[in-house]
């Protein structure tokens, strides 16, 4: 509850805006606007001395020297939601329908009572909503309840883990056959066969080796043998003359 501390701090304290800013994690804006009632919503001051988070001596020590930060003495207490009903304020109670459709849309593994305790509302206006017979259902836009702030980001998380959770457990389990089947072991190598085929293996390449020599010697033979035919043709031999007679 920083914006409540940062109220009673600026309220009863002398503190600079920046120190108060700094404790309650606020910007120093929002902690001006609050002391200029410029604020969109009041806040009920919180006593962080009461609840053990500051002591009358740190808050004079801040007083004294407006450099000073201050120190938190002992972390605030999670306020954690008690069974029953949510409550939800009235400017918000109009939200609801979006909420619900956003996670019937984008959470469809979530129960319907999951939804209920999220948001605060009733089964039938869910299903309402998922059937689209409800009243003002052309006006209904889904939109992310912690958005809206129908539920924190934690509970939404939570809730959807455990919808999760659920569905797995309730997935049907593979039938044994496959799992025999796919457990299977390998069955086991023959090293009498692995060294037979290499043993072919290489008198196939020893063969394929020999073939491609003899291959190779008959091309440069008649290599050979056309470069010399090309010769003569190029230097015929000259015709004897009469002196040669």
């Amino acid at each position: 509850m920083p914006h409540a501390t940062a109220s009673w701090l600026v309220d009863n304290t002398a503190l600079s805006f920046t120190q108060i800013a700094d404790f309650c994690g606020l910007h120093i804006l929002e902690v001006q606007a609050m002391a200029d009632d410029l604020a969109s919503s009041k806040y009920t001051g919180r006593d962080p001395v009461h609840s053990g988070e500051l002591t009358h001596e740190e808050i004079e020590r801040g007083q004294a020297d407006a450099e000073y930060s201050l120190v938190m003495q002992k972390a605030p207490v999670d306020v954690s939601r008690t069974k029953g009903p949510r409550y939800t304020p009235v400017s918000k109670r109009q939200d609801k329908p979006d909420g619900i459709a956003w996670i019937l849309r984008n959470h469809p593994e979530i129960s319907d009572a999951q939804i209920g305790r999220l948001i605060g509302t009733t089964r039938n206006t869910i299903n309402a909503i998922r059937e689209r017979s409800h009243w003002n259902i052309q006006n209904i836009q889904p939109k992310d309840p912690v958005t809206l702030g129908l539920c924190s980001q934690r509970e939404l998380d939570t809730a959807v883990a455990k919808a999760a959770k659920r569905a797995v457990a309730a997935a049907p389990a593979p039938a044994e056959d496959a799992v025999e089947e796919s457990e299977a072991p390998a069955p086991p190598l023959d090293p009498r066969g692995d060294k037979e085929k290499l043993i072919a293996e290489l008198r196939q390449e020893r063969d394929e080796a020999a073939k491609a020599a003899v291959e190779a010697a008959q091309e440069a033979e008649a290599e050979a043998w056309l470069e010399a035919k090309r010769e003569s043709e190029a230097n015929p031999a000259p015709e004897p003359g009469p002196d040669d007679l």
